[in-house]
């Protein structure tokens, strides 16, 4: 057997070689040609793909800009409402349903009435002058009973702000739950607390004679005149406009609720010391001259005896005011 030669195996490689070199050189063209054609195929592809993308995304866009257009439109006129309602001074009686009172207003002036012509009469008696009667009747009887009914108002909108976000979750669990909106606004009305119950019975009360649900909120701010209630208000009828989750919104209503009394919490804290200086300074003036009149009534008597300790007098009362005022502006912070 004859040996094996490797000139032979290297010519068939150098022919296959030549003959590769030869086929590509003949197929070189389409190849390229095709390679073109595809890449252009995918560029239009591509094209049409980012078109709808874009088609996509100008909706989207639309779509938001006609929601957030709603939105301010309900804003503005939310606003321009609630401006409206404060511009008209509220009534006495509507004061008294501001402060769960049940009483008349005939009622409340009858009581002042009293109230200042016994105060009067009992003046009269010890002192026997009869100016002074008058200076006491006008004040007890005409101030006195507008006070305590600021007083009751206050402290009825505090105990509304400090029960509304428990309300608020309880109403988020129903929602959730499957309950519509009225019925878990019926619900707070009948197990809530209060006044947070007496509140919303009067929206249930609003629907039941006609008035819609947001419209209904809305006149809740008549009896319980809160930035916070005009928050739950804006929040149902931008609801009830535009859509929308209605549980995430009541929530997140309740959360930024809770940071507010949070904060005003925290500013209260960090006023009081602000506050006892001021109070501290107020009262100095009368502490002073009250010991002055114990030691030394002599001393002090010129002013309540000579015209010109009434006009200093007079002039010291006008400057103390001034100066209370522009304290308790500085030491008041509103959130």
């Amino acid at each position: 057997m004859a040996g094996f030669d490797p000139t032979i195996l290297i010519l068939c490689l150098c022919i296959a070689v030549a003959v590769g070199g030869v086929a590509y050189a003949l197929f070189f063209q389409q190849i390229e040609t095709q390679k073109k054609a595809q890449s252009r195929l995918r560029k239009v592809q591509a094209t049409e793909t980012d078109r709808v993308k874009v088609r996509q995304a100008r909706d989207r866009m639309s779509e938001m800009s006609k929601r957030r257009k709603s939105v301010q439109d309900s804003l503005k006129d939310l606003e321009r409402k609630q401006q409206e309602k404060t511009a008209s001074k509220a009534t006495v009686k509507m004061r008294l349903l501001q402060a769960g009172l049940t009483i008349t207003p005939m009622q409340l002036h009858l009581a002042g009435g009293a109230l200042g012509l016994l105060a009067g009469l009992v003046t009269l008696i010890l002192t026997g002058q009869p100016l002074l009667a008058l200076g006491v009747i006008l004040p007890l009887g005409v101030g006195l009973p507008r006070w305590v009914l600021g007083f009751l108002i206050k402290r009825r909108a505090a105990r509304f702000l400090d029960e509304l976000p428990n309300a608020l979750d309880a109403m988020v669990r129903a929602v959730k739950s499957g309950l519509p909106l009225n019925d878990a606004i019926r619900l707070i009305g009948t197990e809530g607390r209060e006044p947070v119950r007496s509140e919303f019975r009067r929206v249930v009360e609003s629907q039941q004679i006609g008035l819609t649900i947001p419209e209904a909120c809305q006149r809740m701010s008549q009896t319980m005149p809160l930035a916070e209630v005009n928050f739950f208000a804006i929040v149902i009828a931008i609801q009830a406009q535009a859509g929308g989750n209605l549980s995430e919104a009541i929530g997140n209503l309740s959360k930024v609720l809770r940071e507010r009394r949070k904060m005003k919490a925290k500013v209260q804290a960090m006023s009081m010391e602000a506050k006892a200086s001021a109070a501290i300074i107020g009262s100095l003036p009368f502490i002073v001259s009250l010991l002055v009149y114990l030691t030394t009534p002599s001393y002090i008597a010129i002013l309540f005896t000579d015209m010109r300790g009434h006009l200093i007098l007079a002039a010291s009362l006008v400057w103390m005011g001034c100066g209370i005022m522009m304290m308790r502006a500085m030491i008041n912070f509103d959130i």
